[in-house]
């Protein structure tokens, strides 16, 4: 009578240790070229690159911001740009700044790669600190930081590692109020009306058409019409978004705007025929 539940019981302890030793199996396949659970990992040291190896370097930009848009009046310089940084088609970021101040009388704004533009910022201000240790009273200026960027910009092209942007560099010096574009092949030069990226197509001939009425523009008539360019933007640039902002260089210094929206109206929407 005794003798069957110990059979019974010794037979299940015989399928337990072959269904154990099964799932060993199963384990040492699973965890063969990793830790194991509360075990350590010996870290294999890293391989140095050899000279044969391939030298690489970005060939896209990955997180990008759209358009900057400029405009240059006798009274100062206004640059504009939205907030969104695009991962391709994706609007990962939504309130980064593009635009920076170099020093009491320039703004450089970009348009681009952002990793690449927080590059250029960055040695935008060592620049600046450089420049201060000298201590000789020679400030810098709008037009020469936009002669080093376009060094810089061209020298980055040369050695085949772009940095992927479009600059605007604005200023005010000496009386005189400034505007200057560089990509990143180095291309440079100087015009009252500037804008990167899409908004070459849609906001500069907006600009253009406005200057031409009004060729005597005040700084607060450019505001005006840089926030109907930075709408239309927003309407008509899939890469654009609806929060921006706004820096003004003038004779008293720089200033850059806490993020603005532009009032929209989409009731329009249904009379666009053609991009069905």
């Amino acid at each position: 009578h005794t003798s069957q539940p110990t059979v019974g019981v010794f037979s299940l302890l015989l399928r337990k240790r072959s269904l154990l030793e099964e799932m060993s199996l199963v384990g040492e396949e699973m965890w063969r070229n990793g830790p194991r659970p509360g075990g350590l990992y010996p870290m294999a040291a890293p391989v140095a690159q050899t000279a044969a190896d391939p030298v690489t370097h970005t060939s896209q930009p990955t997180v990008t911001g759209t358009g900057v848009l400029g405009i240059q009046t006798a009274e100062g310089v206004i640059i504009a740009s939205d907030m969104l940084g695009s991962y391709g088609s994706l609007a990962k970021l939504r309130s980064v700044s593009r635009l920076t101040s170099v020093g009491n009388n320039t703004v450089v704004g970009g348009g681009g790669d952002l990793a690449d533009l927080h590059y250029i910022h960055r040695w935008l201000e060592e620049l600046k600190l450089e420049n201060d240790y000298h201590d000789d009273d020679v400030p810098l200026d709008a037009e020469g930081i936009h002669c080093i960027l376009t060094r810089v910009m061209y020298n980055r092209r040369s050695k085949f590692e772009p940095l992927w942007n479009s600059l605007l560099v604005g200023g005010f010096h000496e009386g005189k109020s400034f505007l200057g574009y560089v990509d990143k092949l180095g291309v440079a030069y100087k015009d009252p009306l500037i804008a990167t990226g899409y908004g070459s197509h849609i906001a500069l001939p907006l600009m253009r058409s406005a200057m031409e009425a009004n060729p005597t523009m005040t700084l607060e008539q450019a505001r005006v019409l840089i926030e109907k360019c930075m709408c239309v933007m927003f309407y008509r640039d899939a890469r654009a978004y609806n929060r921006y902002q706004i820096a003004t260089v003038t004779a008293e210094g720089v200033t850059i705007s806490e993020p603005k929206e532009a009032a929209t109206n989409w009731e329009i929407a249904h009379s666009v025929r053609g991009y069905e």
